[in-house]
């Protein structure tokens, strides 16, 4: 059993979760099941960055105290993680005293081990306060933010703390060149080489202008006490998780995975490895990047109109099928569309018709042929090809050909596929009726509940509510999350009794919101 320690990028506290969060956590999510379900000892953390300016403008707009904003934001996020069933081990938040003394540590390990990576120097330029950075050139259109068109660029002149950033320019290109598999999908590898080859500028590391965030370690030579940036107060929360500086934090140190959105890339994989570089840490063994999730084509703007109610969308057809359409239909390494009208058809012809219906036939015959008890049998004909694609499920979840969560969903829906088409090819309805065929009856009802045993296994950490469901309504003993994938293969339902419940996929819209299984 190994360990895996796998975060997603924690979200700001300055209003409701929406679906980009969702989608993130929700692909993390399977990605700690799926190796929860290889026997790993996983550690799933995520969590709020609750400070910053504009946490303390909102506060102040709504008459709060910035701490008091932060602690009715906060419990909205774990109820709606909750709500989606996200199996998190560790939620933190920025205004810990923990992390505050971890941000602290790790910056005074920087001056103690590179004293000459941190410098006072006074700048002028274009800041965002939607990105809380500052913009270059090429991050600025019409004079504002690329990807905060609705906010105005504040023209910021003040003296601070500054980071060496240059100075690891070369290091992170021999990072991405000779670890490849450290930044991925590709096309954000090559992103951020490209970037490398414009040069890299030194960058704020505190900030006088704001007083909500974390006391930085280290007075300017006049005397004068800053806030250290937020993001070097919010990259460090990964590592902080641990009970950095606290004996003990290399346990579960460096990271197995960041689980990150293409809008914070630089910050990851530029910014987070220079400091710890500069600190003599090492870096996280991968960033993976995800896209947008687009609403019909357009991005998801408040401003713009164009939105989505979360609740609204888990109701439609509960939490499980949520999370199977989303990480479905949009794939885990670029864009992709939500509509309503696609949801209804991934709902009904891959849940209700495809997976729902044949688990309701199984176990309806199986109640009716057997009386309720599966019949012994040898490995299905089938058995081959489930092998050769539970290999490649396993590629897809595991890293080795990326976290390409919609092809793994397409891969178990394969074998959904070729187990109707083996019930409809076998016909055991047929074979029922033929006294002289009760041995080939039982070994087809044999291999569609070993089938249906497998799936459920493999749909867990997509779908844990359903798939418990299943597994309880095939007999199956304990618990679906208590399988391991390695003994899958082998897994012989015979002698287990099943018990027909409700549809798995309704066909009419459920009245109420299905429940998915933490």
């Amino acid at each position: 059993m190994g360990k895996f320690y796998i975060t997603t990028a924690i979200d700001y506290a300055n209003g409701d979760p929406h679906i980009g969060h969702a989608y993130e956590k929700i692909g993390a999510d399977v990605i700690a099941r799926f190796h929860r379900l290889r026997g790993d000892d996983v550690h799933f953390l995520i969590g709020m960055d609750e400070h910053g300016q504009t946490v303390a403008q909102k506060a102040a707009e709504r008459g709060l105290t910035p701490q008091q904003q932060v602690d009715e934001i906060a419990p909205r996020f774990r109820d709606m993680w909750s709500t989606l069933g996200i199996s998190y081990d560790q939620f933190i938040r920025t205004t810990e005293e923990a992390h505050k003394t971890g941000v602290r540590a790790l910056i005074k390990r920087i001056f103690d081990n590179n004293p000459d990576d941190f410098y006072e120097k006074s700048y002028r330029g274009l800041y965002c306060i939607g990105c809380e950075s500052f913009k270059q050139a090429s991050e600025v259109v019409d004079g504002r933010c690329v990807l905060h068109p609705s906010r105005v660029l504040e023209q910021v002149e003040e003296r601070n703390w500054f980071f060496r950033l240059s100075k690891y320019q070369e290091f992170l290109r021999r990072v991405f060149t000779e670890r490849p598999e450290f930044l991925q999908p590709e096309s954000k590898r090559n992103e951020m080489l490209a970037l490398l080859d414009q040069g890299l500028e030194d960058i704020s590391a505190s900030r006088a202008r704001f007083t909500w965030g974390v006391p930085f370690p280290a007075p300017l030579s006049n005397g004068e006490h800053q806030t250290t940036y937020v993001w070097f107060d919010a990259l460090p929360n990964y590592l902080t998780a641990t009970g950095f500086p606290a004996k003990g934090y290399r346990d579960r140190w460096p990271a197995d995975v960041h689980i990150i959105g293409k809008d914070i890339t630089r910050f990851h994989s530029i910014i987070w490895p220079a400091m710890l570089q500069a600190a003599e840490l090492p870096l996280p063994r991968r960033v993976w990047v995800h896209g947008f999730v687009l609403f019909g084509g357009e991005k998801f703007s408040k401003t713009a109109g164009v939105r989505l109610d979360l609740d609204e969308a888990i109701a439609r057809f509960g939490v499980d099928a949520f999370r199977y359409f989303l990480l479905r239909e949009v794939p885990f390494d670029a864009d992709g569309s939500f509509t309503w009208e696609r949801f209804e058809e991934r709902y009904t012809a891959d849940l209700a018709n495809a997976f729902g219906n044949l688990a309701s036939r199984v176990v309806t015959m199986v109640e009716k042929y057997t009386g309720g008890l599966v019949p012994a049998g040898v490995a299905p004909e089938t058995h081959a090809a489930d092998a050769s694609d539970l290999s490649a499920y396993t590629a897809f979840l595991d890293g080795s050909r990326g976290y390409l969560l919609h092809e793994a969903l397409r891969i178990v829906w394969n074998i959904v596929t070729r187990a109707n088409e083996y019930a409809q090819r076998r016909q055991p309805w047929a074979l029922a009726k033929e006294p002289a065929s009760r041995g080939d009856l039982e070994q087809v009802l044999a291999s569609l509940v070993r089938q249906l045993a497998r799936l459920a296994v493999l749909v867990f950490p997509f779908m844990p509510g359903k798939a418990e469901e299943l597994w309880q309504s095939l007999g199956g003993p304990g618990r679906a999350q208590d399988q391991r994938l390695e003994a899958l293969l082998r897994l012989d339902p015979g002698g287990w009794r099943v018990v027909k419940g409700p549809a798995l996929f309704p066909r009419e819209q459920p009245s109420a919101k299905a429940s998915s299984g933490r």
